[in-house]
């Protein structure tokens, strides 16, 4: 008698290719074994989910996430088409400057289907680019004004600072320059269209293109971060308090401008990413989404845990189909619309964790797999994963995550949720916890090479030594921590001072050491790379509205006569030093010599050796180190006069290892003069 068949074979094909993936989990990392039952739980989650959206896989996910293509206003034939999702609502009507933002039945939207998608036609002529409009929408007892939910433009009026969408219907974009292909080290470049300019103003994606992309290029980053590109109601939030997920902030100009501003970078030969903000939305209720249909729960969850508290935000509910249609959609408009090249997800340990991770050490295992895990949360993000990189496999997408949650970093086929890198964002903590809170002799070397390089070695991550979030108002840059009112007085090129040359040296240091260690790419925030003086801190209230800390003072690092130009020329030469001798592409580093009471460490990355001596006074002539027999040319060395350093090196020296002789062994040694507070890059030439 035969078998029976199954009757589902995709179901079971579905069901061996989990157990694979779990499998290979499992392997990995023999410590989740007793935690078998969640992982195996959280796959079959994000299965499913894909499966339902997919109608059981009769569509890809990236054709799922066409929800701009269907809602908001489009232009059709000879008819504009407006939808809406709003399940609450009564009436919407459609006001503007063609009705005489005057709720008419005229205008009245028809809905469509039992779950709230409302729908209304024009004729061509009745909508003009520029025209502008928002919705009235009605819900029982009560109603409100809202800015359309897929609006791709929204603008601000400069006088009454009322938010309305814009008709937004030019000649198309003629793109000029191919996206170039995906850089195998990502030295990455935030940084801020707005305070990218040096007048007490907002800045624009123009000006942006003119002036600053031209120095990421001299500067030798590969990849522009851009943050605060989805509008946002309020400048000082940095751009985290999303209002209209499908708008490029108009605050910097139109989207043909931000679009130039992409097209001009990727003939440079520069990538360009940006900041996502899916984690949670603005609490506003006219300009963003929340009570959008009259309900706390259309977009969000209900009660408690549709608040940020310590955020003022809403956080999305990811268990809505309707939810999950919006943010795959927006992932994949921003790839579509402005061929952006990939994502930071900003915020992710808030979305993954109940508590939003707040006031939480993540110690072991149980931390990652228990229930305060929203497995929704994390399910969304494996999702998104799947569309950006089906749409775009060279895109790349970053997590910011603070909870070091395993094999988020992990590609799909071997289990993991997706992301390209992780941010390893322990390190620049690390450095702000020595220079606050120890003596430069009492710098614990052991504990600084434990954190430089704590990360899982499956996953890849990108390591920096500070970002914009250590040069908030509030905190301070490492040099203007290091240096502080130090900065004020004895930039110049010729003045003499223990404190600058101190916080320089460092400065040098803690960029290089955190390079040379980082897993699989590196990150700075434009202006740090030379010291910028002072800290952010946007217009606010609280300081009378002021831009004067809202903006990059760039004559600093241009003017010859000041030291910051060392600053910026040794960021150059080591960002040029990745380049040239791919050493990141080397797994790891090797660690040679470590000596806590010296200050001294000596590691191997690639082809090249780098020797770090932390010591504030201890220079050493004849620094004694095992080394295998051979050649070594000095490349780099953050004393060299052309940095700002003493000159205490001869440029271009070469060592060359000796025997010694003990006990009937022979050791090849190398003597190097390590001087205080220097690091030098050695090439082995064998």
């Amino acid at each position: 008698m035969r078998d029976k068949q199954p009757k589902n074979k995709s179901s079971n094909r579905t069901l061996s290719a989990l157990n694979d993936l779990l499998q290979i989990i499992l392997d990995s990392d023999p410590y989740l074994h007793p935690y078998r039952e969640i992982i195996e739980r959280r796959l079959n989650h994000i299965a499913g989910i894909e499966k339902k959206l997919t109608g059981n896989h009769r569509k890809s996910l990236a054709d799922f996430a066409s929800g701009h293509e269907y809602f908001g206003l489009h232009k059709h034939d000879h008819e504009w088409i407006f939808r809406e999702w709003a399940p609450n609502a009564t009436k919407i009507f459609f006001v503007g400057e063609m009705t005489g933002w005057e709720t008419q039945n005229d205008f009245a939207l028809e809905r469509i289907t039992h779950d709230g998608i409302w729908e209304i036609h024009f004729p061509e002529n009745f909508l003009s680019h520029g025209d502008l409009y928002r919705l009235v929408v009605q819900w029982p007892g009560s109603g409100g004004d809202r800015i359309p939910s897929y609006a791709k433009r929204v603008v601000q009026d400069p006088e009454t600072l009322i938010f309305n969408a814009q008709v937004w219907n030019p000649p198309a974009y003629r793109w000029q320059y191919k996206t170039p292909g995906q850089a195998i080290v990502p030295l990455i470049y935030e940084a801020h269209v707005g305070m990218a300019q040096e007048e007490g103003r907002i800045g624009t994606y123009r000006e942006f293109t003119e002036f600053i992309i031209p120095r990421i290029v001299r500067a030798g980053y590969n990849t522009i971060q851009l943050m605060g590109i989805q509008e946002h109601p309020y400048y000082a939030s940095f751009g985290y308090h999303v209002s209209n997920f499908f708008a490029a902030s108009s605050r910097f100009g139109t989207p043909d401008d931000l679009k130039y501003l992409i097209d001009t970078a990727h003939g440079t030969g520069l990538r360009v990413i940006m900041d996502i903000i899916h984690s949670h939305a603005v609490s506003n209720e006219v300009e963003g989404l929340s009570r959008f249909d009259g309900t706390l729960y259309q977009y969000f969850h209900n009660g408690f845990r549709g608040f940020h508290h310590a955020w003022d935000s809403r956080c999305f509910d990811y268990t809505k189909h309707q939810v999950l249609h919006f943010l795959l959609s927006n992932c994949r408009f921003w790839l579509d619309e402005y061929r952006f090249d990939g994502f930071r997800f900003d915020g992710i340990t808030s979305m993954l964790y109940l508590n939003h991770g707040l006031e939480q050490a993540f110690t072991s295992y149980d931390d990652y797999y228990n229930q305060n895990v929203d497995e929704d949360a994390l399910a969304y993000l494996a999702l998104a994963n799947t569309v950006i990189h089906d749409i775009r496999p060279d895109a790349i997408t970053i997590a910011e995550d603070i909870s070091g949650m395993p094999f988020l970093a992990s590609p799909q086929n071997r289990g993991g949720i997706g992301f390209d890198y992780r941010l390893a964002m322990g390190i620049p903590d690390y450095w702000i916890k020595l220079v606050k809170n120890y003596r430069d002799e009492d710098w614990p070397l052991d504990h600084l090479w434990y954190e430089l390089n704590n990360r899982r070695h499956d996953e890849k991550t990108i390591s920096y030594a500070e970002s914009h979030d250590q040069a908030l108002v509030g905190d301070k840059t490492l040099m203007f921590g290091m240096a502080d009112a130090a900065m004020y007085n004895h930039m110049s090129a010729h003045d003499t001072n223990l404190i600058i040359d101190r916080a320089m040296a460092l400065h040098k240091l803690i960029r290089l050491i955190t390079l040379a260690t980082a897993g699989h790419g590196y990150q700075n925030f434009m202006g740090n790379e030379f010291g910028h003086p002072e800290w952010i801190d946007f217009p606010r209230q609280g300081n009378n509205w002021s831009y004067h800390y809202a903006r990059r003072q760039w004559y600093l690092v241009d003017d010859p006569n000041l030291k910051y130009q060392f600053l910026g020329r040794f960021d150059r030469d080591m960002i040029t030093l990745v380049k040239r001798f791919a050493f990141l592409e080397d797994p790891r580093p090797n660690l040679l010599h470590e000596h806590i009471d010296d200050k001294v460490i000596v590691f191997k990355r690639g082809k090249l050796i780098f020797a770090f001596n932390f010591h504030p006074t201890a220079s050493y002539p004849d620094y004694q180190l095992h080394m295998p027999p051979g050649k070594y040319k000095m490349i780099l060395n953050t004393d060299d006069a052309i940095y700002g350093g003493h000159a205490r090196l001869i440029f271009d020296q070469v060592h060359f290892t000796m025997p010694l002789c003990s006990d009937e062994t022979v050791q090849n040694i190398l003597r190097l003069y390590l001087p205080t507070r220097t690091a030098i890059v050695l090439e082995f030439q064998a």
